[in-house]
């Protein structure tokens, strides 16, 4: 029922746009292009460090393309690729395809139809401190850590598997007084572009998440806020997907505070597990604007399961806490330079492993 519900929503909102849109003259398209880069460097001083180096360069590359044209009737369509290429530790150089969809806008809403996240993901409120900002928990200094696992749930601070970019559908309506609601469906999860998986004992089936978010301002305090949900089938002997996502920021001038609560229980863990807690995650964050300086601050509370799914004893959880300083300067438009601490206190199957950790981050996009 809840998956039908989805389909159905944004075949209905499709259909509406695009009936009166075939009719028209063939539109003039146009190619936009845009992306991003980084560069980081990091320090990392850490209990089991193994012999790991305490030094690593890493960076990333992404470029979008999106042709987009509109109809005569106000229709927006087109589609968007993404292209991304990384490097990092061992000469590990790769470039792939992170987003390939298909979209139309109109006064029905949107519709998105490939390879993309969900919801949660692209607009779930986890606090004022976000990606390219240091200090956030958005987790490029986790890229840096290692020997012992982290909770499952620190790299899905919203729903657990919103970042999943499977092939989907999404649907969202036009934002009405600030409110919008989201609804997306993936038949089968890790699968992407022309890859088409039909058996059933892959890791969840039939995933659907739904999501409201408001962004508004009263007397110059500003309020964003979402709330999601996101379910689907797990294989034979795993327990089902569950998982509940809520956060809000409150801006005032210069300052903003906010965080978030994301709730995912046993899911994906083994049936008959003994010793593995509840997948959860709570943070709290705050941020203060001087000029093109920012200061940021989060603190992060993760536990639950250190493996994907699979969870059964006590070897499979973690318990982290993590706390995060960092300043971030805008050296020019689409330019910025960022330094970044972090002290990690983890515990995972039993094993200690704290770690501090500075990371230094330089953005440009365009």
């Amino acid at each position: 029922m809840k998956r039908s519900l989805v389909i159905g929503c944004a075949a209905v909102a499709l259909a509406a746009g695009c009936g009166t849109a075939s009719a028209q003259s063939k539109s003039k398209f146009d190619i936009l292009l845009g992306g991003d880069a980084f560069f980081q460097g990091a320090y990392v001083d850490q209990d089991n460090d193994n012999n790991l180096r305490k030094t690593e360069f890493a960076n990333r590359f992404r470029l979008t393309v999106t042709p987009t044209a509109k109809a005569d009737n106000g229709l927006e369509y087109g589609a968007r690729l993404r292209l991304r290429a990384a490097g990092g530790t061992n000469n590990n150089r790769q470039t792939d395809a992170d987003r390939a969809y298909i979209f139309v806008n109109g006064s029905f809403g949107s519709v998105q139809a490939g390879v993309v996240n969900g919801p949660s993901d692209d607009s779930g409120v986890i606090g004022p401190n976000v990606d390219g900002i240091s200090g956030s928990p958005d987790g490029w200094v986790f890229n840096y850590y290692g020997v012992t696992s982290l909770p499952y749930v620190v790299g899905s601070l919203r729903t657990l598997e919103s970042g999943d970019a499977s092939t989907k559908i999404v649907y969202s309506t036009p934002s009405f007084a600030g409110f919008k609601l989201s609804a997306a469906y993936t038949p089968t999860y890790g699968s992407s572009n022309t890859n088409i998986e039909r058996r059933k004992n892959v890791t969840y089936n039939d995933m659907g998440e739904v999501q409201a978010y408001y962004k508004g301002a009263f007397s110059g305090v500003g309020l964003e806020a979402s709330v999601a949900y996101q379910f689907a089938q797990a294989p034979t002997g795993f327990e089902d997907l569950s998982s509940v996502h809520t956060g809000a920021t409150v801006t005032f001038g210069p300052f903003a505070i906010g965080g978030s609560y994301a709730f995912s229980g046993d899911s994906g863990y083994r049936k008959g597990h003994t010793g593995v807690d509840d997948n959860q995650v709570w943070l709290v964050g705050a941020q203060y604007t001087i000029g093109p300086v920012i200061l940021a601050a989060t603190y992060t509370d993760a536990k639950g399961a250190n493996v994907g799914t699979g969870a059964f004893s006590a070897a499979d959880y973690a318990r982290a806490h993590v706390y995060q300083g960092g300043v971030t300067y805008a050296v020019a438009p689409g330019l910025t330079t960022g330094l970044e601490y972090s002290y990690v206190d983890n515990k995972s199957g039993g094993r200690n492993n704290d770690a501090n950790i500075v990371l230094w981050d330089t953005r440009f996009s365009f």
